[in-house]
């Protein structure tokens, strides 16, 4: 069965992708779409709580009134309707979806600040729209427009209001808007703004809490980063995008106190009974990923008809598996479709306790990188300050203040590069590994993910290390309070392992390597993840540190992995493992459990990872080097062996076709050894060659 089609990606702001009608469509059927949509925008928009051109908004909704009852009159009034009135419907048509388009960019949730410093052009494609509305009218035949007087009158109304409306932003807009850049320009300067000038342009545009601001941050990021995947680095849009990001960042860590996570005299919608009463009876199990065991925000199915999140699917067939998670069944290929109703279920399951799903984060990761630019002198200000106040809260705040603080570090840092560089610049990390020690659960959590996310950045790294902060990292790997931190910290692990030195302070740890063995063997699936993705690192890169591995039972730990019912982790461990082979006493550990070997067999013939198969005859290879012809042995009898290693030399990598040829050769080479030799023949039946 063909999956149905992907949805269009999220509309672009000011984007009006207006579909005409089809030419042979009745007059009738164009004359009730038309009916349809003009009450769609006439009761569509509360221009009370617009932003922005609240004005202009009421002449298009008042238009778009006249017209639903102008149709409704022809509608009723007349008979038959001419076939040369298509043209003029199909006009209006056209028009009264691009209205709706704008009145949505409007109200759009998230996108205030954005509306008003664009009021103009939305106000001048406001204009060309009513505009065609009333060219629209004008045109359209006598039989039409004279269907009754009352038709007559109203068409006459119409086409007058449409062409005299005066739509330009608001006088208030207008000075908003440049209180906005006044403080831009002061943002440029490396000044702080005045505090009642930024309430007052955030009480126009109806921001008026912690939440609020976030929300208009997100919209902003989002807009930001869906540019730079596109390759928009040169848009000029970016630096108002991120000038007004940096504004409403200020305003959100200077202004507001509390956090809070929703407005309490606007919840969010609630589902209506029925779909309440149908929500209440879905098992959220039924809603996460079979991969993670985590929510799926940005659900998509395969060909098998297994649904995942895209992130984690992608993530288990870039690591060369080629085969369903769940089914088994080889993977005739690796696209994905959303499935928007999986989707629509979790966000109505989110919305219902209160929590809003904003659009997926993680097709935006590679844009990531691209935002170590500030783009503009006025964001780079207005971060800088910004950070410097959460600083100064981090060291000399409350507990209240340092726990607001810790959390808004955190979500700074998550997806922007220039605010990791600010904050570690500032000097936060060290204040953040002070707060490690806090007895405030959530403070630990926000500082380990604050610090997790400042170790994805050089800089970061180093400010890391050179305050001391990798012993309590590696405490809180134990003893952090939430199971989250100690998942982060041992991910914090990983980032640091990326430099050879730090991997030699991190072994020299006593306590670092056997944390880390603890947690794959103890710890959920992403603290195990986590904790063996370190342990690879560090073991790749530092010196010394798989004998402490292995003292700390490592093998077993990672032998507990295979098989397993997750393919991920057991590929991770037999990476690892490979890792530890390489060394004599690690492979020692390994050749002490003969069910181990066997099970190293059977997972290089059942693996459906190319990587994973790789590491496997890698992992043997070392065997036989270290074990000698007792190892070689061994692995010639063993059933299944050989029929995988030539499938591996067939279809696998460069380097597993390389060891698995090695192993071969090794294999014949010992069983031709031990045949006796065959007797000469006798000397009168020699054979002479010439």
């Amino acid at each position: 069965m063909t999956p149905p089609p992907p949805p269009p990606p999220r509309r672009r702001m000011l984007a009006m992708p207006a579909v005409c009608p089809c030419e042979d469509i009745s007059p009738g059927t164009l004359l009730a779409s038309l009916a349809t949509l003009s009450a769609d925008v006439a009761a569509g928009c509360d221009v009370d709580r617009l932003p922005a051109l609240r004005g202009g908004a009421g002449v298009a909704v008042r238009v778009a009134g006249l017209l639903r009852e102008f149709i409704e009159e022809v509608r009723w009034a007349a008979a038959e309707l001419p076939g040369g009135s298509v043209l003029g419907m199909s006009e209006l048509h056209v028009a009264l979806q691009k209205m709706r388009f704008l009145l949505e960019d409007c109200g759009r949730k998230g996108a205030r600040m954005w509306v008003l410093m664009n009021a103009e052009a939305v106000a001048s494609e406001l204009r060309v729209v009513l505009g065609s509305v009333a060219t629209a009218m004008d045109v359209l035949p006598a039989g039409v427009v004279a269907a009754s007087d009352d038709a007559r009158e109203l068409a006459a109304l119409l086409s007058q209001q449409a062409w005299r409306a005066a739509v330009r932003p608001d006088e208030e807009d207008s000075r908003a808007a440049r209180s906005v850049r006044s403080m831009l320009a002061r943002f440029r300067s490396g000044v702080t703004p005045d505090a009642e000038d930024a309430r007052l342009v955030l009480g126009r545009v109806g921001v008026a809490s912690w939440w609020d601001c976030s929300q208009e941050v997100s919209f902003l990021e989002a807009e930001m980063l869906e540019r730079l995947e596109a390759g928009g680095e040169n848009d000029n849009d970016l630096v108002l995008i991120s000038g007004l990001m940096a504004f409403l960042l200020y305003c959100r860590v200077v202004l507001f106190d509390r956090i809070d996570y929703g407005k309490a005299d606007e919840p969010a919608p609630a589902p209506a009974p029925r779909a309440a009463s149908y929500l209440a009876r879905i098992n959220p199990e039924g809603l996460q990923c079979p991969i993670t065991l985590e929510l799926m925000t940005d659900p998509v199915t395969l060909a098998t008809g297994q649904t995942y999140d895209r992130a984690s699917i992608k993530r288990w067939v870039k690591s060369g598996c080629r085969t369903c998670p769940v089914t088994g069944e080889k993977l005739r290929s690796a696209d994905v479709v959303p499935n928007v109703a999986v989707r629509g279920i979790v966000e109505q399951l989110l919305l219902s306790n209160g929590v809003s799903l904003h659009e997926p984060s993680s097709k935006h990761r590679c844009a990531v990188d691209k935002t170590a630019s500030s783009f503009g002198a006025a964001a780079a200000g207005g971060a800088r300050l910004a950070v410097a106040f959460l600083v100064s809260k981090l060291c000399r705040g409350t507990p209240e203040e340092q726990k607001k603080a810790t959390y808004e570090c955190r979500k700074l840092s998550k997806r922007n590069v220039f605010h990791r560089a600010c904050l570690v610049d500032a000097g936060a990390v060290p204040w953040l590994l002070h707060l490690l020690s806090s007895p405030d659960a959530s403070v630990q959590d926000n500082a380990v993910a604050g610090l997790l996310n400042l170790s994805k950045h050089p800089a970061g790294r180093r400010a890391l290390v050179e305050a001391g902060g990798l012993g309590l990292i590696v405490d809180a790997v134990s003893v952090a309070a939430k199971v989250e931190a100690q998942q982060n910290a041992a991910a914090i692990l990983f980032y640091l392992s990326s430099d050879a030195g730090y991997c030699d302070e991190i072994s020299r740890i006593p306590e670092a390597i056997p944390t880390l063995v603890r947690l794959v063997r103890e710890g959920a699936y992403r603290g195990r993840k986590n904790a063996l993705v370190s342990l690879y690192g560090v073991l790749q890169r530092g010196a010394g540190g798989h004998g402490r591995a292995v003292s700390a039972g490592a093998v077993a730990a990672l032998a507990s992995l295979l098989p397993g019912d997750r393919d991920d982790l057991a590929n991770d461990a037999v990476a690892l493992l490979a890792r530890l082979a390489e060394q004599p006493a690690g492979a020692a550990a390994v050749l002490s459990s003969s069910a181990l070997v066997t099970r190293l067999v059977d997972f290089l013939g059942a693996s459906a990872s190319r990587s994973a198969k790789d590491h496997c005859a890698a992992l043997l290879a070392s065997l036989c080097r270290h074990g000698g012809d007792a190892v070689v042995a061994l692995l010639g009898k063993t059933p299944g062996l050989m029929p995988s290693l030539y499938a591996l030399i067939a279809d696998g990598g460069a380097q597993g076709s390389k060891k698995a040829r090695w192993l071969v050769n090794e294999i014949h080479r010992h069983y031709e050894q031990r045949q006796p030799p065959v007797a000469a023949p006798p000397a009168g039946d020699r054979v002479i060659r010439v």
